[in-house]
């Protein structure tokens, strides 16, 4: 490994996409990778809210897939690899919230629609392990929630969505580290994990921490829970 790699790498130059990346959040992020001289993807369903973005950040592409449907994600990793080369870093943003009503108001038709975020995450997760892993300084990190921690009843379907999603990126973290400790070389890959209470009014410092990843080895940031809150 090179001394750069050692020392960490920063974003700038690097490709990196936001799953679900048309809201305030996302912009907030492609805003703060631009700054830093990373070239961003933006990937979303809704073609007026990517037209949206696009005019309000015109550095950046835009990319319209369902990333529920695994051929469509399949389809536009394909896309992004033919005009924009292999990825460098990937941010989940695909979420929402339903809940109230204790444990008896806790359906099935609002588990199955939160579940669509973690159905998501692992057909991008999937579909970009490759370039992540090849990546020099590959980075994975989705926004989860401090109800992991503290599940409230109420909030039942959308605490067991996020645990099952923190599970997830803490397998690919695992993964990560397994697959460089086979070949004999430090990690170049990680995982992360935001944890928020509340993402509105965080969305700037969940760009800076984001951005930050690349700031540190692989090894510092793979598999770690970041807490953000007001005055991060």
């Amino acid at each position: 490994m090179d001394a750069d790699t050692a020392t960490g790498e920063l974003v700038g130059g690097r490709l990196v996409l936001l799953a679900g990346g048309t809201s305030a959040a996302g912009r907030a992020c492609a805003r703060a990778l631009l700054d830093a001289g990373a070239r961003v993807v933006v990937v979303g369903s809704d073609a007026e809210r990517l037209a949206a973005v696009r005019s309000a950040l015109p550095g950046m592409a835009v990319e319209r897939s369902d990333l529920t449907d695994e051929s469509a994600v399949i389809a536009m990793r394909e896309r992004v690899h033919a005009v924009h080369g292999t990825v460098d870093g990937v941010l989940h943003l695909v979420g929402g919230w339903r809940g109230g009503g204790g444990l008896a108001g806790q359906s099935d038709a609002d588990f199955a629609f939160l579940s669509r975020g973690l159905t998501a995450l692992r057909h991008v997760s999937r579909a970009f392990d490759d370039d992540l892993r090849a990546s020099t300084a590959g980075r994975l990190a989705i926004v989860s929630s401090t109800a992991v921690a503290r599940p409230l009843a109420g909030g039942a379907n959308y605490a067991a969505v996020k645990a099952a999603s923190e599970a997830w990126v803490r397998a690919v973290a695992q993964g990560y580290a397994k697959a460089a400790r086979d070949v004999g070389r430090e990690a170049t890959a990680a995982a992360a994990i935001f944890r928020v209470r509340s993402l509105e009014g965080l969305e700037d410092a969940l760009a800076s921490a984001f951005v930050g990843l690349w700031d540190d080895t692989a090894a510092a940031v793979n598999d770690v829970v970041i807490e953000l809150a007001a005055g991060s």
